[in-house]
């Protein structure tokens, strides 16, 4: 029997918002072979598009529903929000479609009580949508921009007083856009002509990055991973953002590298891929499951100078302190920088999240710093845009341990625009400013 792509899609809502599922593993446990591409373009449009305005969504529930949101049955409350997002974002699909669709599985889920209270609630937001009125930007800045662009009130206030209004609101704006595929050529095995020629050959419609130079954009990514290039290896899917943290390194053939927390592998074997697979790369990690990945990727690479490792980053190595030529510190962060990749993170972290994460992110960086011998390269890098967790946290290392200092790679970015921050040793990467995910990159050496 054919599955119905809205029923899938609520499915997976109600896995991520009641059971804490992370979106993208459960839309991967969700769609099957069984379901077309088109279907499997609906279900991930309307899953990230709820997702992504989940808060605006409710807000207008709230405007026509009695019943407040915490009362709605969960399920229920997923029906309703599909059906409020192609409502006021999916122009294509008829209003009355959007409520059709969404009392059908009222019925198969619900009793007699909430068939009803959808097809009211859905029926009259479609009939005066054009008549609500957000909060109003200047009275209210925080209120307006929360609302309208669904994101946590303390992250607005946060970016306001780092960014001011305006860059706060093309922040808002891009973080609710969907990011266009990256993969990064895997030069170890194919150039990035070959490889993007063979791709265009296949139909798959191409561009090049703007900054990291093994980077390809691949506009309709629809299936990519089932190709024979990427069993393959002859790529690895990355952010063109996470690529330049390798390019940035500039590690070299024989280099003895240690990355401390490197799951799920992309920037190692790109390290290794800049190393011309020659010299040797420690990968560690606190999770199994996790380096079994690193390892899937690996071997599907051809990469064969990386060791993995199960160690925590909190515990000192003794056997490596002084001894490595380049450090790699991607740290844990609050991933705010992939918002607009996995929209789920604005509604998994909290304000009081932040003091406990810097401080981890603290502990690590000054534990890899005691690997690197003198004149070697200690690398920092996050996926957020948290001053905190990025600048401010660098600036309080360095005052801290006097034996590093930031140093310029002007010469590892072909890009006018990242130079004049690269020449200062790190460079800070936005989704509004960069069309990137979020990243941080600090270039430290041993003094």
């Amino acid at each position: 029997m054919k599955k119905n792509p809205r029923e899938v899609a609520i499915k997976i809502l109600n896995e991520i918002n009641e059971e804490k599922a992370y979106s993208n593993i459960s839309i991967t446990r969700n769609i099957d072979n069984d379901l077309s591409s088109l279907d499997e373009s609906l279900i991930r449009e309307i899953v990230y598009g709820v997702m992504e305005n989940k808060l605006l969504i409710d807000w207008v529930i709230m405007q026509f529903s009695k019943v407040k949101l915490r009362k709605i049955a969960p399920i229920i409350k997923e029906i309703l929000r599909v059906g409020v997002y192609q409502i006021l974002f999916m122009d294509r699909i008829p209003n009355s479609a959007a409520v059709n669709e969404s009392v059908k599985l009222a019925k198969k889920y619900g009793h007699k009580g909430s068939i009803s209270y959808v097809n009211a609630i859905l029926r009259n937001i479609s009939k005066d949508i054009n008549e609500l009125k957000l909060p109003e930007k200047h009275k209210n800045p925080v209120e307006y921009l929360s609302v309208k662009y669904s994101h946590p009130r303390w992250m607005v206030e946060s970016w306001l007083n780092d960014f001011g209004m305006d860059f706060t609101e093309e922040l808002c704006i891009a973080n609710n856009e969907r990011p266009k595929l990256n993969i990064r050529v895997n030069t170890l095995k194919i150039s990035k002509k070959d490889l993007m020629d063979r791709l265009e050959s296949k139909g798959f419609i191409i561009g090049e990055g703007s900054y990291a130079y093994d980077c390809i954009i691949i506009y309709n990514p629809v299936r990519i991973t089932d190709t024979d290039e990427f069993k393959d290896g002859l790529f690895q899917i990355q952010d063109e953002s996470s690529m330049l943290v390798a390019q940035i390194m500039d590690p070299k053939p024989g280099d003895f590298v240690v990355d401390v927390c490197c799951a799920p592998g992309g920037k190692t074997t790109h390290i290794a891929q800049k190393m011309k697979n020659k010299g040797k790369i420690i990968a560690r990690d606190i999770h199994e499951h996790k380096l079994k990945l690193v390892e899937s990727n690996i071997n599907r690479l051809g990469i064969k100078i990386i060791d993995t490792e199960k160690y925590n980053a909190l515990d000192l190595d003794e056997n490596l302190v002084n001894k490595v030529d380049c450090c790699l510190v991607d740290a844990p962060c609050s991933g705010l920088g992939l918002i607009r990749r996995k929209p789920d993170i604005k509604w998994r972290k909290e304000k009081d999240d932040l003091s406990a994460i810097t401080k981890l992110q603290f502990e690590i960086l000054l534990n890899g710093s005691k690997y690197v011998k003198k004149g070697g390269t200690l690398v920092y890098s996050t996926c957020t845009i948290q001053k905190e967790e990025n600048i401010y946290l660098i600036r309080k290392f360095i005052e801290y341990n006097n034996d590093f200092r930031l140093v310029s790679f002007e010469d590892c970015i072909d890009n006018v625009e990242l130079s004049k921050s690269a020449a200062n040793g790190y460079i800070e990467l936005y989704p509004n400013i960069n069309n990137t995910d979020g990243f941080f990159i600090a270039k430290m050496i041993k003094i």
